[in-house]
């Protein structure tokens, strides 16, 4: 399960390991963050420059590489961190964030095990992360309901044989032309996105009147 977490405003790629039970952070978002840097992957890449053959090595046991979501909206793989690696990261970038940082981190993990606990409480950090954004009540309630469509929309295509990935895009795709004559991708370029949702940041025919959605494109044989 991937997820972006906020912090500040800012926004951190996470991903939650089942079988391990932690969560793994993006390390250069955490040091986007951390540093205020105009390019954190550059600087993220000249900390481990400046490791010691010894620092290197200990960094090997607590970072790894998983497939988070680029900025072009392609999964890449990435380095991430469990809390305890981004603890150890952090010590080696000297920043005033450091401590409220850390505070933060270890909210999160609570939270994320809270959740499993009783799920209905990551409707809730949904519904108080838009409200933080900035968005109304009424916008935040009709999002929830588009998000419950869209995983109707899924499961039928799943039902149908389609394959999570490319052929999801390309499906989703075709509903954002039918409404708006542009790719999903031109229409990010349009409304000049780039890590953001695309379905957070426009206005469309409600989902429950779209002619599209409302037969939640019935696949034809």
């Amino acid at each position: 399960m991937n997820e972006i977490k906020l912090h500040e405003n800012k926004e951190i790629r996470s991903i939650w390991d089942n079988e391990k039970e932690k969560w793994f952070f993006s390390v250069v978002d955490v040091v986007g963050v951390l540093t205020d840097s105009a390019n954190p992957r550059d600087y993220w890449y000249r900390v481990k420059k400046r490791m010691s053959d010894e620092e290197q090595s200990e960094l090997s046991t607590f970072c790894r590489q998983l497939k988070l979501k680029a900025v072009d909206g392609k999964m890449r793989e990435t380095d991430v961190a469990d809390l305890q690696g981004i603890f150890r990261i952090i010590q080696s970038i000297p920043s005033p964030k450091a401590e409220p940082f850390k505070m933060w981190l270890a909210e999160v993990g609570k939270e994320r095990v809270d959740e499993i606990i009783d799920p209905e409480l990551t409707i809730d950090r949904a519904l108080q992360t838009y409200l933080q954004k900035g968005y109304s009540r009424e916008w935040i309630n009709q999002r929830l309901q588009a998000i419950q469509v869209r995983k109707e929309l899924t499961d039928t295509w799943q039902d149908h044989g389609v394959t999570e990935g490319l052929e999801y895009a390309i499906l989703t795709n075709e509903i954002t032309k039918a409404w708006s004559g542009m790719t999903t991708r031109q229409y990010k370029d349009f409304k000049n996105l780039k890590k953001e949702n695309l379905r957070d940041n426009i206005i469309c025919p409600p989902w429950n009147s779209c002619s599209i959605c409302s037969r939640k494109l019935q696949l034809r044989n």
